[in-house]
C-alpha cells in the first residue's frame, strides 16, 4: 500500500526530474553542452528514483540504480528497451562530462540526449502518476 509521504516523495522526485530538464534546455541554448548532459541525465535518474520509490527500493549508487530500472521495469516489459539504453548512454556520457579530460561533447549529442530525457521523464510520470492514483 503506498502513504501519503510515499507519493509525495515521488511527486518530489518527479519535480526534480522536471527541474533538471528545464536547467538542461537552457543550458543547451546557452550551447553549454556538457552541463546540459549532466542536467539531462540527472533528470532520467530522478525519474527513476521516482518509480523505485514506489517499490521502497533505493541504492547509493547510480550503477546500482540503473540496474534496479532494468530488473523491475524494462526486463519486465513495463518500460521499452531503448530506455534502459538511453538512461545507460546518458550516464556515460555525464561520466565522461563531468570527470574526463578534454572531453567534447556536440550540439547534436547535447540535443538528442535532451529529447531522450523528455520523453523518458513523461513516460516516467505517467507510470508515477497512474501508480499514485491507484493507491
Amino acid at each position: 500500500m503506498m502513504t501519503q509521504n510515499l507519493a509525495a516523495l515521488m511527486r518530489y522526485r518527479i519535480e526534480q526530474a522536471e527541474e533538471a530538464l528545464a536547467a538542461a534546455r537552457l543550458l543547451l541554448r546557452e550551447r553549454s553542452f556538457g552541463a546540459s548532459v549532466n542536467r539531462s541525465y540527472y533528470a532520467m535518474f530522478y525519474a527513476v528514483l521516482a518509480l523505485l520509490a514506489s517499490r521502497k527500493e533505493e541504492t547509493s549508487k547510480h550503477s546500482g540504480v540503473i540496474a534496479l530500472f532494468d530488473r523491475l521495469y524494462v526486463h519486465p516489459g513495463l518500460f521499452p528497451t531503448e530506455f534502459s539504453k538511453w538512461l545507460r548512454r546518458a550516464f556515460d556520457l555525464r561520466t565522461r562530462c563531468d570527470y574526463g579530460a578534454m572531453v567534447t561533447i556536440t550540439d547534436d549529442e547535447a540535443s538528442t540526449l535532451l529529447e531522450q530525457a523528455t520523453t523518458f521523464v513523461s513516460e516516467v510520470r505517467k507510470e508515477c502518476q497512474r501508480l499514485i492514483d491507484s493507491a
